[in-house]
């Protein structure tokens, strides 16, 4: 008895030598892939036919995976649009411009990042976001003149020094002549940096009292949720 799929079976054969995969054939003509492969058992493939299917297989597989990554980047993109929005709800719902808000966030900060041994109020990053924070916050909270602020650079051996201090000071908005120290890694001459990384700032303020309520205040206020839990 013949199958259902009998009448197509020449037009089947015919696409296969032309270098069309079992697969396409089968979504082309909508047949099981058992019977196309029965079909195909003594179908004699030249050399050439050959490399075109190889060919087509290749050219199939780059394909799919464009579109792999098209959709990998498409979900990727609406999984950071969820965490943003769900980021922007919370940040609605607190006051920036309550000082003892900011204060706290000032403190957390502080306490990954801030300068804990010395007898001042300091803090150093790579990240200008931060070093804008750190001055804004000590700004509004503690009325300090960020203009008088000290600065020290980092830097790597192949770094121009006064390149990157025009780019610290036009970043934080500081007067060039506060960037006074600068200390060399060369331990790093040879290797090559990488342009977008401009060394680490360190701000120094003298006011050691801030940093001692900083920290009193992130290590008292992490204390408090423990003994909450």
């Amino acid at each position: 008895m013949k199958s259902k799929w009998y009448e197509s079976k020449n037009r089947a054969i015919k696409l296969r030598k032309q270098g069309f995969s079992i697969g396409k054939i089968e979504r082309k003509l909508n047949i099981p892939r058992s019977t196309l492969s029965g079909w195909f058992k003594n179908v004699k493939l030249s050399q050439r036919q050959k490399e075109k299917l190889l060919k087509n297989w290749k050219n199939g597989l780059i394909k799919a995976r464009k579109k792999a990554v098209l959709w990998h980047n498409a979900q990727k993109e609406k999984r950071l649009k969820e965490a943003k929005d769900a980021a922007l709800a919370t940040l609605s719902d607190i006051d920036v411009d309550n000082k003892n808000n900011l204060e706290l966030a000032l403190a957390f900060l502080y306490l990954g990042e801030g300068t804990k041994n010395n007898v001042e109020t300091a803090m150093g990053s790579s990240n200008p976001l931060i070093l804008k924070f750190f001055l804004a916050a000590i700004k509004k909270i503690y009325n300090v003149d960020v203009k008088k602020i000290g600065c020290e650079l980092g830097l790597r051996a192949d770094q121009n020094p006064g390149a990157i201090k025009r780019f610290w000071a036009k970043q934080l908005k500081l007067p060039i002549g506060n960037f006074r120290q600068i200390n060399i890694d060369w331990r790093t001459k040879g290797s090559k940096t990488y342009p977008t990384y401009k060394g680490v700032c360190q701000l120094r303020c003298a006011n050691v009292a801030i940093q001692r309520k900083l920290m009193y205040l992130s290590n008292m206020f992490c204390q408090k949720i423990i003994e909450e839990d």
